[in-house]
């Protein structure tokens, strides 16, 4: 089975063209998914991390609080390593254990959906990489709008991550989400349709397929 990698950025559209993907029957591991399983309440997981950051990071459900540990961790690499550390060793297992299961069933291919796929170092994991790929100022105004942050917040998200531009010039297939978002879903037909009909190699990216 052919495993593709799927990237973008924060408010690039990259959720909404899996989502395509899945509606053209495509199965789609999503890596947030994964994370959430790895420290879901009872987990080793969770344990690790409460035993690194204090009982502070859950929420009165006992459950991790994922917007009081990404503020946690956001501005402090040497704390993210520690939770990276903890998180992605379990991640990369259940991500494992999916993919032999989509295997057994037959499938061909499957994509896997990791926002910081080049970050982690996992486009090592993957056969090919797609970014989904929109304009800095679109992507800005995106966000700012979806979790309603000012300018300058919006730009210190984005300032975390490396720069859609960046990722769509390192990228085997860039699906640029620059127009209407009905635009995506014929976007993901004729990407799945060059997959399936032999998209097989890493290419220079200057020949890289654009969509």
């Amino acid at each position: 089975m052919r495993v593709i990698g799927l990237t973008g950025g924060i408010a690039s559209g990259k959720s909404t063209f899996a989502a395509e993907l899945r509606a053209l029957g495509a199965p789609v591991v999503d890596a947030d998914q994964l994370a959430r399983a790895a420290v879901a309440r009872g987990s080793a997981g969770l344990a690790a991390v409460v035993g690194a950051f204090g009982a502070e990071v859950l929420g009165e459900d006992g459950q991790l609080d994922r917007r009081r540990m990404a503020a946690r961790v956001f501005s402090d690499p040497a704390a993210r390593a520690r939770l990276e550390a903890i998180v992605h060793p379990t991640v990369r297992a259940l991500f494992r254990k999916e993919l032999a299961r989509l295997a057994a069933r037959g499938e061909p291919l499957a994509f896997y959906d990791v926002p910081l796929l080049y970050e982690a170092g996992l486009e090592r994991e993957v056969e090919l990489v797609v970014v989904v790929w929109t304009p800095r100022e679109v992507q800005l105004r995106r966000l700012a709008a979806r979790d309603g942050l000012s300018r300058p917040e919006a730009e210190a998200r984005l300032a975390a991550q490396t720069p859609l531009d960046e990722k769509a010039a390192r990228a085997d297939a860039v699906v640029a989400n620059d127009g209407a978002p009905a635009a995506l879903a014929g976007k993901a037909a004729r990407l799945l349709s060059d997959l399936r009909a032999g998209l097989t190699r890493r290419l220079p990216n200057a020949a890289a397929p654009r969509y």
